[in-house]
């Protein structure tokens, strides 16, 4: 094989003869002159392919390449003070690998449903590309925030027998010997087990919602980081919440300037996250809705023992600026496995963190409840199957302590710290109501 040389690597080898493989982003040509824009997947460079350096066959084919064929490039590494990158390549030779045609993603306009339809193309373009590689820090700093901070990752049945919180958003699958089983809400419950194994503990994957919403916000399935700690309570959660986005902020911040500039982000916004984080209960976030409908900037009237929607959760995110926790909600809106307020039997020891600038819910979670009488209770309460739940019931009765944690939608948190409107571009092929496919 040849050697080969990123783009990314580029702006530190002026002078020096490389090898680069991609594909044909863009080109132009002028007179003795072809300008061929060549990406790599880490980056794109100006190749100049001049007639006088290379044969009359290698000059024409160059001349005549359509969008995205791929393309072997030899050349010199020249400094050019207006390239994005520094540089640009002195081109010595070309080998064509595969010679595209008419390929369906032109700089024209192009509607929506037409470049889903082409996910699988649309993913090469520099915005779509960008995103992805933000989406890409995002993981990679909430790993090693939890890595660094003593978890241990233990990843959680994608297969599941009943319910983790209620029965209406569920993927029933067929099992083996006519057995039922649904694709995972949340790792949540087993989270717990492994917590009680290794005191901290966290679970990545994909979990999926069965809900016929076709909002900006909504996937059927995304993915979810999800941390469980034992001897932990609500507070613990938000500080670890909170600890979890300054990493996430301060790393795309750094690793991403390029991105972000890509995206149009108005990166003075990502600048101003700082601790602490706003800490608000439930009846105090009432109050501000009702303020804010007395007012005229919220149309409907919140009554205490809703949930809230996504112009509720903007509303309450912009009276701060940076995201806020609100917690204590009525337990009538939470899964049964919430621990209560002893104080308010009626509220569930459970927090969200609602981000900035219209994107809602990015963290959702709380404290278990401990007592297995209450559980028992819920469980029947929900109408769940008993049996389904027993091995979850050992956990209460065999060295039950106070524990909590929290799930993370990746997409969520990619889509504002991208600050794009649509969710659907932050996963490389997006699962809605309406699509399958690519």
């Amino acid at each position: 094989m040849m050697d080969q040389t990123y783009v990314e690597d580029l702006s530190g080898m002026i002078g020096e003869d490389v090898v680069l493989k991609g594909w044909l982003y863009n080109s132009r040509s002028s007179g003795k002159l072809v300008f061929l824009q060549l990406r790599d997947g880490t980056g794109i460079v100006q190749c100049v392919v001049f007639k006088g350096n290379v044969d009359d066959d290698t000059f024409e084919q160059a001349k005549s390449l359509g969008q995205e064929s791929s393309l072997i490039v030899r050349g010199k590494v020249k400094e050019d003070a207006r390239s994005p990158i520094g540089v640009e390549i002195d081109v010595t030779g070309v080998d064509i690998v595969q010679a595209a045609a008419d390929y369906p993603i032109t700089p024209k306009e192009h509607g929506t449903e037409f470049l889903m339809d082409h996910r699988h193309l649309w993913i090469r373009s520099k915005k779509q590309h960008a995103v992805l590689r933000v989406r890409h820090t995002v993981i990679k700093a909430t790993r090693d925030y939890f890595d660094d901070n003593g978890f241990i990752l233990a990843d959680t049945p994608i297969f599941t027998p009943a319910a983790c919180e209620g029965t209406t958003t569920l993927f029933e699958v067929d099992y083996f010997e006519d057995n039922k089983a649904y694709l995972t809400q949340s790792g949540q419950l087993y989270n717990e087990a492994t917590a009680a194994a290794f005191g901290k503990s966290y679970a990545f994957g994909p979990t999926f919602r069965a809900e016929k919403s076709k909002t900006r916000r909504h996937l059927t399935e995304f993915w979810m980081v999800e941390p469980e700690v034992a001897y932990a309570h609500l507070e613990d959660m938000m500080d670890l919440g909170e600890g979890l986005i300054l990493a996430i902020v301060s790393r795309v911040l750094e690793e991403r300037k390029e991105e972000l500039e890509t995206l149009e982000r108005d990166v003075s916004k990502l600048e101003s996250i700082a601790s602490p984080f706003p800490r608000i209960h439930y009846d105090e976030a009432v109050n501000m809705l009702r303020k804010g409908h007395e007012d005229g900037e919220l149309e409907n009237l919140f009554e205490w023992g809703g949930d809230f929607g996504a112009p509720d959760e903007t509303y309450l995110s912009q009276q701060f600026g940076k995201p806020v926790f609100v917690h204590h909600f009525p337990a009538a809106i939470k899964a049964f496995y919430f621990e209560r307020d002893r104080e308010r039997p009626e509220l569930a020891l459970g927090v969200d963190l609602l981000a900035p600038e219209g994107y809602g819910e990015i963290i959702g979670g709380g404290e278990r409840a401990t007592d297995i009488e209450f559980l028992e209770k819920q469980i029947e309460e929900h109408g769940l199957p008993k049996e389904s739940f027993e091995w979850y019931l050992d956990l209460r009765r065999f060295g039950s302590v106070p524990h909590a944690g929290f799930g993370m939608g990746i997409e969520r948190c990619t889509a504002w710290m991208c600050g794009i409107e649509h969710i659907r571009e932050t996963i490389p092929f997006p699962r809605m109501l309406y699509r399958l496919r690519p």
